[in-house]
This record gives structure tokens, C-alpha cells and sequence, in this order.
């Protein structure tokens, strides 16, 4: 059995999808781009920036089905331009701790949803 999860606090999916799906004990997130939830607008100053938004809506999500980053067992990390991974991952090592950090790969891509820069998605496990 499957359950839906959906937030307002993260932006609305822009296709047949949704923000994620708890199967059991295992949530498995969508991809979330640089999307503010409020506005609908691109986050996009600067990489730390967009990394930031991609990261509070994970949060939004996660809370969305009662878990924090403290759950999540695995990150996908798609980036446009690999010359970005050490701000991207500075940002993204706020919200872990070293120690139980999540297994995690990152792959650099030709194009992502509205040209972003940055893409996640979790699996996550209460």
C-alpha cells in the first residue's frame, strides 16, 4: 500500500507525479528544484541560493510525512555543471550530520527541469 504526500510548503509537482510516496517505512521523494512554494517562482541568485531553496523544500517534504533529514538513507544529486559540486555540497552538508550522513551520488546532467542548476530527491526511512 502506497501513501501520497503532498505539501504546500513545497512547491506543486509540474507534471503526473507527486512531492513524494511512503510505501511502509520508506518514503521516496521526487526530485525538488530551486522552486519557492509561495510564489512559484525560480530561486536562482546564486548556486548556494538555489541549493538553500532545493534543500528547505526536502525539508518541507520530509515533514510532510513526519521525518527529518535524520531519516533520509539516500540522496540523488543532479547537477548541470560539476565545476558546482563544492558549493553545492557545502550547502547540502548543513543539513546532515557527518557522522549518519546518507549514502548519496552525483551526477552531472545536460539540462534539468526550467534549466536549473541543481536537482535532489531522497529516500528516506522512519
Amino acid at each position: 500500500m502506497k501513501t501520497i504526500i503532498n505539501t504546500s510548503k513545497a512547491p506543486a509537482p509540474i507534471g503526473p507525479y507527486n512531492q513524494a510516496v511512503l510505501t511502509g517505512n520508506t518514503l521516496y521523494t521526487s526530485g525538488q528544484i530551486a522552486i519557492d512554494a509561495e510564489t512559484g517562482a525560480l530561486v536562482m541568485d546564486n548556486i548556494q541560493v538555489e541549493t538553500k531553496q532545493v534543500m528547505e523544500n526536502l525539508k518541507a517534504v520530509l515533514e510532510a510525512a513526519e521525518m527529518t533529514f535524520e531519516n533520509v538513507v539516500k540522496t540523488s544529486i543532479f547537477i548541470s555543471d560539476m565545476h558546482n559540486f563544492s558549493q553545492i555540497n557545502d550547502v547540502y552538508a548543513q543539513y546532515f550530520d557527518t557522522d549518519s550522513a546518507p549514502a548519496r551520488e552525483t551526477v552531472e546532467v545536460a539540462n534539468l527541469p526550467k534549466f536549473v542548476n541543481v536537482e535532489i530527491s531522497m529516500i528516506a526511512v522512519k
